[in-house]
């Protein structure tokens, strides 16, 4: 919601008096969150990251990591098919990536995922929740959080986290810290100000910014009407200059104009693609190549840090029907949105500044059940990781013959996230963020360090 100033204080509990009048959705508990962003300072170089949650864990066999060798029960339906990497081999349904594979890497033994349903483990790179995963106190924050609170706004104070993941009925797959079991962990001990600016909804028709009509937020003339009601009131009760810089950014066309793909042109929002939705049982998200629009749009207007969800592929055949069915209908969608999304940064130079990674909560079976499906694989996983200086056509370890373990090379988790804060600038061996009751946390544990074998030599 978008709270403007009515004249009355807002207690706090620690017995601060603050002025209710610059609150949008999930930029914070405090009124002043935007503010106090803005004082942290703008850099003069950014690097960003983008972060493609697919909700459910996707299948290594029918995308990355096929094995065509294998008995059928292991392999599936589909063929393997040459890539722009020589000697290596995707799934037939993507051919999109396959023709561009020199443009990213893979990593094909990802380890350190558990197998729980939810988001947490993809933006946080641990477990929570469970009384067993000794959370520190507050709880593990997000990348992006942590981006935040190390690095400050993004570019001319922009934002510098947000979520651009559409709707899902389906609560632990958000970007929000609820887990399967236990309390809520986010936005963990870097406080309430570092929570992501949070879009709901379809793109073109409903979106929202948790509340806020983007019809509503794009109206310079309504905003500044009703700002104008209060100007004289919040002018007595004197704001500092960052607190008008903050209304100078919600009331200018900076944000809105970023969230508003009508000012797009045509032909790149037709290039995109139109959105698919997923069965409603999965309780995942569409399949949007407009979202993935969307975070290009806010990348390139100076936002650090974009989550987006994409699909929903929890493909036991349970739900809708046989892989092979989801497959054939979900992967083109799939291929054609990541490769356009991929590409696009490419030409607007913004690749090479912009780490990206595309990856679930687990992978799948290596063999396929008796309905058809493949059930829950936490051993291992495929990964696409692109951009912020990432070589591409690299692949990085091997599954054995049926996909189910690393033999060759395992990948941490907190090895990708290690590679994510070495990208944007972030010194993982000096950094430390203080939990809640004051003990020092490191970004990453046991001291994990960038996948070596992404970077030139």
């Amino acid at each position: 919601m978008l709270t403007l100033y009515d004249g009355q204080p807002f207690w706090h509990c620690d017995g601060i008096s603050r002025r209710n009048f610059l609150r949008i959705g999930s930029l914070g508990a405090a009124g002043l969150t935007l503010p106090n962003l803005l004082r942290a300072g703008d850099p003069s170089r950014q690097n960003s990251a983008v972060i493609i949650y697919l909700p459910g864990g996707p299948t290594q066999h029918e995308t990355f990591d096929p094995k065509p060798n294998a008995p059928v029960e292991i392999r599936g339906s589909f063929k393997s098919i040459n890539t722009a990497i020589p000697g290596v081999r995707f799934c037939e349904l993507l051919p999109k990536l396959s023709a561009m594979a020199n443009k990213f890497s893979v990593i094909r033994g990802l380890v350190g995922m558990m197998n729980r349903h939810e988001s947490f483990q993809c933006y946080t790179g641990r477990p929570g929740g469970n009384s067993s995963d000794n959370e520190p106190a507050g709880g593990w924050p997000s990348f992006g959080s942590m981006a935040s609170k190390v690095l400050g706004p993004g570019t001319n104070g922009m934002v510098p986290y947000v979520d651009a993941a559409p709707k899902m009925s389906y609560q632990p797959y958000g970007n929000n810290g609820v887990h399967l079991q236990g309390p809520s962990s986010w936005p963990g001990f870097t406080g309430h100000e570092h929570v992501p600016f949070a879009l709901e909804g379809e793109v073109k028709s409903d979106l929202t910014l948790n509340g806020i009509d983007l019809a509503r937020l794009g109206s310079r003339r309504d905003l500044l009407n009703g700002l104008g009601q209060q100007q004289e009131a919040l002018e007595g009760h004197g704001i500092d200059s960052f607190q008008q810089q903050a209304f100078s950014m919600l009331t200018s066309n900076r944000l809105a104009d970023a969230l508003d793909l009508e000012l797009e042109p045509q032909p790149v929002r037709d290039r995109y693609g139109e959105m698919q939705n997923t069965d409603p049982s999965f309780g995942g998200a569409p399949q949007s190549p407009q979202h993935l629009l969307l975070t290009r749009r806010l990348i390139e207007a100076g936002v650090r840090c974009v989550s987006v969800a994409f699909g929903a592929w929890d493909w036991h055949a349970n739900r809708e029907g046989t892989i092979e069915y989801l497959s054939k209908k979900y992967l083109p969608v799939f291929d054609h949105a990541l490769a356009t999304f991929l590409q696009d940064l490419d030409e607007r130079g913004l690749l090479a500044t912009t780490t990206v990674v595309v990856w679930g909560e687990f992978g799948r079976t290596p063999r396929i059940n008796a309905k058809g499906g493949r059930d829950h694989w936490p051993g291992t996983q495929s990964v696409l990781i692109a951009g912020g200086g990432i070589e591409g056509g690299r692949i990085v370890g091997e599954t054995d013959g049926i996909g189910g373990v690393p033999v060759e090379r395992p990948v941490h988790v907190q090895e990708v996230f290690a590679s994510m804060y070495h990208n944007i600038g972030i010194n993982i061996d000096a950094v430390k963020i203080p939990d809640l009751n004051g003990r020092p946390r490191y970004l990453v544990d046991d001291n994990r360090q960038p996948i070596r074998e992404l970077y030139t030599s």
